[in-house]
């Protein structure tokens, strides 16, 4: 008899952030603790969650051009648009909820923050039954020699975050909403408010993509793909047949299919 499990056996110590603080300081702890989003708080009460695209989002924002990243806050960029479980409850609450929030916060029975689950921690315990294809997305290219201007606003206006970046139909890179979010932060403490219009064109998409691409063969089973994520900490694998790109398997591909 398979042991039934519950929220309490997947969720994990929650990563936090004060409202209050600096968006870089955010930005800093994403990197450091690999995580997404932050489970944003004002003392002990949570008012929501920030996410590396709504960094990327804020600090690409012309508007604020004249601010310096250091001077934003994170209450900037909170998404109050979360939801929360307890630890008694079955793990089967967690599937439909992860299918729409990247992050579910854990409560004890006093409301205090208890913990967090994201799509990883569920896939440790629980794995998608079927074949490669049943887990594929498909896959948004982008060329090396693009302008990062170009790629953010493909980004907000198509709601993607990531691109697999090609030069000559073969794979050079990966490019994630972290990627721009860094960038962005990067050329505003470089560059002055009054020059960044012009010069921020001059950034191109391979000045800030990540090389090399781990990827997988089609032939690839979904347990070993998810094996693959848990050892490097990586929410994406570009899939290719016979070299030759095909689609992508996402931490949330991998839960809609559960």
């Amino acid at each position: 008899m398979t042991k039934e499990l519950f929220v309490k056996d997947v969720m994990t110590k929650p990563v936090t952030i004060a409202k209050s603080a600096k968006l870089t300081e955010a930005l800093d702890k994403m990197l450091s603790e690999g995580a997404d989003p932050l489970i944003a708080t004002n003392q002990t009460n949570v008012t929501g969650t920030v996410s590396r695209e709504a960094i990327a989002r804020k600090l690409g924002n012309r508007h604020d051009a004249a601010i310096a990243p250091a001077s934003l806050h994170v209450s900037s960029v909170v998404d109050e648009d979360f939801t929360g479980v307890y630890p008694d409850e079955s793990i089967n609450v967690l599937i439909p909820l992860l299918q729409r929030y990247k992050l579910v916060v854990v409560y004890d029975s006093d409301h205090k923050l208890l913990g967090q689950v994201g799509a990883i921690d569920i896939l440790r315990k629980l794995k998608p039954e079927g074949n490669i294809s049943d887990v594929l997305e498909k896959c948004i290219t982008i060329e090396a020699d693009e302008r990062v201007v170009h790629l953010r606003r493909r980004m907000l206006d198509d709601a993607i975050s990531r691109f697999i970046v090609t030069e000559n139909e073969r794979i050079t890179g990966i490019v994630t909403e972290t990627d721009v979010a860094v960038a962005m932060r990067k050329f505003r403490e470089a560059v002055s408010g009054k020059h960044q219009d012009h010069q921020i064109r001059n950034l191109l998409v391979k000045d800030i993509m990540k090389t090399p691409v781990l990827s997988v063969d089609c032939s690839a089973t979904i347990a070993e793909i998810v094996d693959l994520m848990l050892k490097k900490n990586i929410g994406s694998i570009p899939v290719t047949d016979k070299g030759k790109l095909v689609g992508m398997v996402t931490r949330r591909s991998l839960v809609n299919a559960l």
